[in-house]
């Protein structure tokens, strides 16, 4: 008996019918348990890998070398600079040693008395000299005071830039935390759809097979699990790219295995977004970058202005200065010497008038870029803050329609079943509820990385 006859008698004694509506409800459940057990699911760790944090990914990316690793070292560089201007107003420790050789003058040399030197500026035809003494400015003109705040007006621009450059590697970081968790959602959401178009091509192969449907109703089924194949290989790739990101930022091997949060687990809550308010966009990091790249800028006219004032120096120094390294004679020649010099700028070609203006224009610059990026902050504040409640918005009416979603699945192959609807139904169906939950991830996605640019817009 062949295959077409052994269904023909099942179908007349109701054993299709059974197994038909019990493959149905196999399909319906495969359907449903998205909605029932997603979180078991969705939270389980890729094999050998543990559930790695946000906090934790951050730390290890802080840890990497990074534009924030170089703003430190930008600003290590200005409190070195700090210390050098503080060092000025010391005197500096000196010992200037030197032998000093001039040839003999011809002439002849009085009886009992050493040739004299061929030099009238020369003290002896061999003089050596050892002193040790401390040498140094007065600030009369206030040069070396306005290089100090000068200086300290760059560590704390420093400072700032290092705390942008922080906020913005965790603002990176967060994005591609979340980003690789929307990869693994869209896939694991990709792998329920395939394996729920695999069951019900077995369902119409059955079904062909009996004579209950048109052959063209299999060739339906084997395209729409075609492209649910594919629609699987670009998550699974996408979500290897999302990984490999991840390593690279926060420095793990590119080997190791690496999982992250669910997804799903991550409930908005709107009382998160109205705590943060547009007045505090101000305390921002990058106002107190502005405000001290401004001060340094007054200090370069005061710097400007010092070089068109008398100069004081001094030096104290003590020791020798002898025509012999005799003992006896280095005695004689003992002593100490006091020297204090004012040098007065007469004329520089308005060198010192140009850098005053330059010193002018720069802080003219910083105004326009502070006006320019606080209007650009604020617009930042309200996008963010816009994205994130439109998130929670379609979080909960997504949520709703991926029940519905779920029953008209079920519905539709029942239907289809029974003869009462076409495949083109069941597929549209199928199809309306992958991509309901392909929008249940991308709310939840949204609703992260916007929150966390909102935090960063607020200055929190």
């Amino acid at each position: 008996m062949n295959s077409s006859k052994v269904l023909y008698h099942l179908k007349q004694t109701g054993v299709v019918v059974r197994l038909v509506s019990a493959l149905v409800i196999s399909v319906a459940l495969t359907i449903s348990s998205y909605g029932q057990s997603a979180t078991e699911t969705a939270s389980a760790p890729q094999p050998g890998g543990t559930i790695l944090t946000l906090d934790e990914a951050v730390r290890l990316a802080l840890g990497q070398a990074s534009v924030y690793e170089q703003a430190r070292l930008n600003e290590r560089i200005a409190a070195e600079d700090v210390k050098q201007a503080q060092s000025a107003f010391l005197p500096r420790v000196i010992s200037p040693l030197s032998v000093v050789y001039t040839t003999p003058s011809s002439a002849t040399p009085l009886p009992g008395s050493a040739r004299d030197p061929s030099f009238i500026a020369a003290n002896a035809v061999a003089e050596y000299q050892a002193l040790a003494g401390v040498a140094g400015e007065l600030d009369v003109a206030g040069r070396l005071r306005a290089g100090l705040r000068r200086s300290r007006a760059a560590l704390a621009a420093a400072h700032a830039g290092s705390e942008v450059a922080r906020r913005d590697l965790v603002q990176a970081v967060t994005e591609n935390y979340y980003g690789l968790a929307l990869a693994a959602a869209r896939r694991r959401s990709v792998e329920l759809t395939l394996a729920a178009a695999e069951e019900f091509e077995r369902i119409t192969d059955l079904l062909v097979n009996g004579g209950e449907v048109a052959q063209v109703d299999l060739l339906r089924a084997r395209l729409q699990t075609a492209t649910r194949r594919d629609e699987m290989e670009q998550a699974r790739t996408n979500e290897a790219a999302a990984t490999d990101i991840l390593r690279f930022i926060i420095g793990y091997d590119i080997n190791a295995p690496i999982a992250v949060i669910d997804l799903m687990t991550t409930i908005p809550e709107p009382k998160d977004i109205d705590r943060y308010a547009a007045a505090t966009i101000t305390t921002r990091p990058e106002f107190v970058q502005f405000d001290s790249l401004r001060r340094a800028a007054e200090q370069e006219i005061s710097l400007a202005r010092a070089d068109r004032r008398p100069q004081l120096v001094y030096s104290v120094n003590g020791g020798f200065d002898s025509d012999t390294i005799k003992s006896t004679m280095i005695r004689q020649h003992l002593g100490g010497v006091l020297s204090i010099g004012v040098t007065i700028p007469i004329f520089d070609w308005g060198i010192s008038k140009s850098r005053e203006r330059q010193a002018r224009f720069r802080i003219q610059s910083v105004e326009t870029d502070r006006s320019l990026s606080k209007r650009n902050f604020t617009q930042q504040f309200n996008t963010a803050r816009s994205q994130a409640m439109s998130a929670i918005t379609r979080f909960r009416i997504v949520s709703t329609s991926i029940t519905d979603a779920e029953r008209n699945v079920a519905t539709s192959i029942a239907r289809y079943r029974a003869g009462e609807a076409s495949i083109i139904e069941v597929t549209d169906a199928q199809s309306t509820l992958a991509s309901q939950r392909t929008a249940l991830a991308q709310a939840l996605f949204d609703y992260q990385v916007s929150s966390a640019r909102l935090r960063q817009a607020a200055g929190q």
